[in-house]
């Protein structure tokens, strides 16, 4: 089968969450089972449509030229708006110029960006939409204008328009888009994917050596945007409970987009004494923050909204213990006392009580990573993921074709 992706994330030069992870991902094990994979993707800079192969995928970049609308939209700070207005602009005619030259029997995008905007006379009933984190969902976490809010939402509900089928990867999220988007049509809750091999990256990263840290000293690790939405508050109160009176150490890995964690958050930590330390490593390349979760004794996860995250997927291929919230997409892939533990959104003591349940009792935490671990071997591999989401590809193309064949 001929398959296209579109996302403007995509590794390493678009490769800003989670997205970008799973496109390459499914991307990768598409292309292992025997299937021709196109991935269009954007770029951080203008630059015409450009081919790359990469272990046997078609990578192709592309991203237009400034926009005068572009440049207004900003000065009225609808950033996101603006954001998907270009995207979605940029994704049709990079992909009417890719068909010209390798015609695609299916298409996959992402609801979050607005790529499908105007994709559905390029390739009509071939468009599978994919529900990862629509704007109307998760706009109400950010500083953003109620102009920008409505708008953004709107765009990516036009995007919408050009699914012949839909997919989530949480039942959560499939409840959410029928329920809060309106999505009459049927939505296949199909889990994001996870490679489970280790790369030299991985291998090659010390922790430990990194940050000075003797070999038995607890690790509690954090791995996210350092945003609200990520619960990094509830993170910073959970290190704040911890570091006076446990020797352990408190790592912070992420994008501080909005200078949050050093503005207000890493002060008091750095300042709180007793024998625990706090280290806050900002954004790292995708194979050491892969290394870090592997080396923690406890990943910390307390988001108040998430769909089917790749950190907690990291840590349970890893075989890592996993403190998270209760809400959301997550109790989908942490069963409470068997792949991990759970903690009421928002609730820092709760959450520092259970990392302090983990770190006091070692072969509990160890059989909880074993069973993390398991899951994902069993369900949530990437061939696994890849194989069910062909089952959808296969039936919006056989439908696609008795359509073409009764005209």
């Amino acid at each position: 089968m001929r398959i296209g992706l579109l996302s403007f994330e995509y590794p390493p030069e678009t490769g800003f969450g989670g997205i970008g992870t799973y496109t390459r991902t499914q991307a990768r094990a598409l292309a292992a089972l025997g299937h021709e994979v196109h991935v269009l993707a954007g770029a951080t800079a203008p630059r015409p449509l450009a081919r790359r192969l990469e272990e046997g995928v078609e990578i192709w970049r592309f991203r237009g030229g400034p926009r005068r609308w572009a440049a207004a939209l900003g000065r009225l700070r609808l950033f996101w708006t603006r954001n998907r207005l270009e995207n979605g602009l940029d994704m049709a005619r990079a992909l009417a110029r890719l068909l010209d030259r390798h015609p695609l029997d299916v298409v996959e995008v992402p609801e979050c960006g607005a790529e499908g905007l105007r994709l559905a006379r390029l390739l009509p009933g071939r468009i599978v939409v994919r529900f990862h984190s629509p704007a109307e969902l998760i706009l109400p976490f950010y500083d953003v204008p109620p102009l920008d809010r409505r708008l953004c939402s709107w765009l990516e509900r036009r995007a919408l328009r050009s699914g012949a089928a839909f997919t989530a990867a949480s039942e959560f999220l499939a409840r959410e888009a029928r329920v809060r988007l309106g999505v009459p049509a049927p939505i296949e809750a199909i889990p994001n994917g996870i490679e489970l091999a280790a790369s030299a990256g991985e291998a090659s990263f010390d922790l430990r050596a990194r940050l000075g840290l003797g070999p038995a000293t607890p690790v509690v690790l954090f791995a996210g945007r350092i945003e609200r939405r990520k619960g990094a508050d509830v993170a910073a109160a959970v290190a704040a409970r911890l570091l006076p009176r446990r020797a352990l150490a408190c790592v912070f890995v992420g994008d501080d987009l909005f200078g949050w964690l050093e503005r207000e958050l890493a002060p008091p930590l750095a300042a709180a004494g007793g024998p625990g330390s706090f280290h806050p490593l900002g954004r790292l390349p995708l194979a050491e923050a892969r290394a870090a979760l592997a080396q923690a004794d406890v990943v910390l996860v307390p988001s108040r909204w998430e769909n089917c995250p790749y950190v907690v997927l990291e840590a349970m291929a890893a075989g890592r213990a996993i403190v998270a919230s209760d809400g959301s997409g997550l109790p989908e892939l942490i069963e409470p006392g068997r792949t991990g533990l759970l903690a009421p959104v928002g609730d820092a003591t709760a959450h520092a009580g259970a990392v302090e349940r983990l770190l006091d009792d070692r072969e509990f935490a160890q059989r909880l990573g074993a069973a993390a671990r398991a899951r994902v071997e069993r369900e949530l591999s990437a061939e696994t993921i890849a194989r069910r989401s062909l089952e959808v590809y296969r039936r919006v193309v056989a439908a696609a074709d008795v359509r073409a064949g009764a005209r």
